[in-house]
């Protein structure tokens, strides 16, 4: 019944294997990828015809976990999995990265790359399997994708490379490094280090580059038992030299001009009155396809700025290709925040706002690996006033979350530990400007905003963005790049670190790979314009300020034996809740016994640290204490003095001389003071309400 294809190999010490021919075979390709007992079925379907009219290539990547791969069943009142995670979306877009630069040009068609992690065994990550997994399945498909590509992760321990560690491995790991790439060079790199060199993070593509070549060979072999025929991939119609003539015609002076500007709002207008200015010559013309017209228009634009590049030099903005734009760093703008800064590198800007919390503010995290707390949240925001336009506000998109994640990943390995700075962050980013690379200028904003809000980072954290121009064998790297020329260049480069080293690295390639040689230049350029920003953001703010604002909550710390922990908490929470609103404050307690208690007033977190010290102390003979009588009884009291604990004050001694009745003296309810004079064997408390003087609580027991 089934025609099935298997191949293995091995991959970091560990079976890689794919299969095809038994499940979803309707898909023009599908795989069944596994790494141990991690299995991603991924499937890529293609669309038979082109939408008419569209000048852009519609592909989209899925990428989603089940549950039931980690034999779980998901939280939530409806019991189903949702709307796509942040690993879910992230991995998405790690895979759409590499895979979308290698399909045919020309090719038009919608077309859908599906991933689903079906088991998940606690060791081997999911993402990478699955972006080894589409790669198959687009080579086997017959759509005309131009790969194969392999991937890989990387990490660095004990000063030498690991590959494909283990889940538990890149706990113990300075890097956490992807890549992906063809046989010929590498078209995806993202990243997580601890401050490391330019060499040692060139190195890790490389020896992963190396490492992806038996990945390729595996697919091929793959791809030679079971490919379909290849797709036609339709050819440009035969007026389209022509049209790219008379296009260029119409507008090479006038785009040539608006290039010339500067300001980017300027030459937007003008480039748009260009665009017009062709749509109209063909407007009425039916036997020309728009898209035509459009990819021709594109194709002018991209050569004027292009070319011009690479043979003056000079840049649509004026700028040589490695000097940074003009950079303005201001901290402290909202007064009631507890951090904020308005980071500005030419035409790009971000306002980024830092807030304190408590552990009670964490993200719980659930995952397929277990569920987790996040005490360090970074969310970007994208409003579309920040490029001039009017559009609707949703919820964040891939875009969004991806520069988000980016800039979380270069700014944790500098924070400080929860035993050192026990609070949680929430960082906010409103790109307020854009002109390129607003994702480092979140980098640079959340170093400055937290530094603000007294958040002890190691070391300030700056970014920037690469570009690439490249035309046959001559190539230039741009330093942070405009909106423009990411658009119409070759790769969108970024890197974010320290003084002492990298600390996040991205890479998106628009070609089909690029060399070495190509990558070091990036890196050695980026090095100099990251120390020139750090630069600039020490004018406005070069190291955490000593205190935090008086906006935030204080925390105080303590430690009780782990014994007194139900005591605290009390039945049902209700003492813990009672401490809480008599003091206002927030009391987060942990199963080894420790206690932080935060509070914006120190008044209300000295109060509920006494509240709560009076609980957990132990009970000392000889010390004077006030209690209140819970209970009478013919042979004396009980008196609840310490929290929930009580003792006994025997009818002897409640006064000097005899006393008849309990209730002649005391009553329910009573305040008194006593002193405990005794515990016996039994843990039982003996007080006495003689030895002490009920008016100024001295000891007069010796009188």
């Amino acid at each position: 019944m089934f025609n099935e294809h298997r191949i293995e190999m091995d991959l970091g010490g560990r079976k890689l294997v794919l299969e095809s021919g038994k499940i979803a075979r309707q898909a023009d390709g599908a795989v069944m990828a596994s790494l141990g007992d991690t299995m991603v079925l991924c499937t890529a379907v293609g669309q038979r015809s082109p939408k008419p009219g569209i000048d852009f290539f519609p592909l989209t990547v899925n990428y989603q976990e089940k549950t039931f791969a980690a034999g779980k069943i998901p939280g939530g009142f409806f019991k189903r999995e949702g709307r796509p995670s942040e690993k879910e979306t992230l991995t998405s877009r790690l895979i759409d990265r590499p895979l979308r630069p290698l399909f045919a040009s020309g090719y038009r068609n919608e077309t859908q790359v599906i991933c689903t992690v079906l088991a998940h065994d606690l060791e081997n990550d999911p993402d990478m399997v699955a972006l080894i997994g589409a790669s198959a399945a687009l080579t086997i498909s017959g759509i005309p994708f131009l790969g194969p590509i392999g991937g890989a992760r990387i990490g660095y321990i004990d000063g030498n490379y690991v590959l494909n560690p283990t889940v538990e491995d890149q706990k113990e790991s300075a890097l956490n490094l992807v890549m992906a790439g063809t046989r010929e060079g590498v078209l995806m790199v993202e990243s997580e280090a601890n401050e490391l060199s330019e060499e040692v993070m060139l190195g890790a593509v490389m020896f992963g580059h190396e490492a992806n070549q038996t990945v390729i060979d595996a697919i091929i072999e793959l791809a030679k038992k079971c490919a379909k025929e290849p797709w036609d991939v339709p050819s440009p119609p035969d007026y389209a030299d022509a049209v790219a003539a008379r296009v260029a015609e119409i507008a090479d002076t006038d785009l040539r001009a608006a290039y010339g500007e500067t300001e980017k709002s300027v030459r937007q207008n003008k480039i748009s009155e260009v665009r017009k200015k062709v749509t109209e010559a063909y407007e009425g013309d039916a036997d020309t396809d728009g898209s035509v017209v459009s990819g021709a228009f594109k194709s002018l634009e991209k050569n004027i700025v292009r070319r011009d590049i690479l043979n003056t030099g000079k840049r649509i903005d004026g700028r040589d290709t490695a000097t940074v734009r003009p950079i303005v760093s201001e901290v402290g703008l909202l007064p009631r925040a507890h951090g904020s800064a308005l980071f500005t590198r030419g035409e790009t800007q971000a306002l980024v706002v830092t807030t304190l919390g408590t552990g009670q503010d964490e993200q719980i995290i659930d995952g397929l690996d277990g569920d987790y707390r996040e005490h360090f949240l970074l969310h970007s925001n994208f409003p579309p006033y920040s490029v001039g336009e009017a559009s609707f506000l949703r919820s964040p998109g891939r875009r969004e979350i991806g520069h988000g994640k980016l800039a979380w990943r270069a700014i944790r390995a500098m924070l400080p530990t929860k035993e050192d700075f026990p609070y949680t962050f929430r960082v906010v980013s409103e790109i307020t400007e854009s002109n390129g690379s607003s994702s480092m200028a979140t980098v640079c904003g959340t170093s400055l905003s937290m530094m603000d809000a007294g958040v002890p980072l190691t070391r300030p954290v700056a970014g920037i963005a690469m570009g690439l121009i490249k035309e046959d064998d001559s190539f230039a790297v741009l330093s942070d790049i405009l909106g423009d020329e990411d658009h119409l260049g070759d790769m969108d480069f970024k890197v974010a670190g320290t003084k002492d080293g990298i600390t996040a690295l991205q890479m998106d390639i628009k070609i089909t790979s690029i060399t070495q040689d190509i990558m070091e230049a990036a890196l050695a350029q980026a090095r100099d314009g990251r120390l020139h920003i750090l630069g600039e953001m020490e004018k406005a703010l070069s190291t955490s300020r000593d205190s935090i604002s008086d906006n935030a909550p204080r925390i105080t710390v303590i430690t009780i034996d782990k014994e007194k922990i139900r005591e605290v908490i009390g039945p049902g929470g209700k003492i813990i809740r009672e401490i809480c609103e008599t003091t206002g404050a927030k009391i987060d307690i942990e199963d080894d016994g420790t206690i932080k208690v935060a509070a914006i007033d120190e008044t209300a977190s000295a109060e509920a640290i006494a509240m709560i010290n009076a609980i957990v102390a132990e009970p000392a003979v000889g010390v004077i204490y006030t209690g209140t009588v819970v209970k009478t009884v013919d042979f004396g009291a009980f008196v609840n003095f310490m929290g929930a604990r009580d003792g006994l004050v025997h009818i002897s001694e409640l006064k000097p001389e005899r006393v008849e009745k309990t209730t002649d003296v005391i009553n329910v309810g009573d305040k008194i003071k006593v002193k405990l004079i005794g515990i016996d064997d039994r843990g039982k408390v003996k007080l006495s309400m003689k030895a002490v003087d009920q008016e100024t609580g001295k000891d007069i027991s010796a009188n």
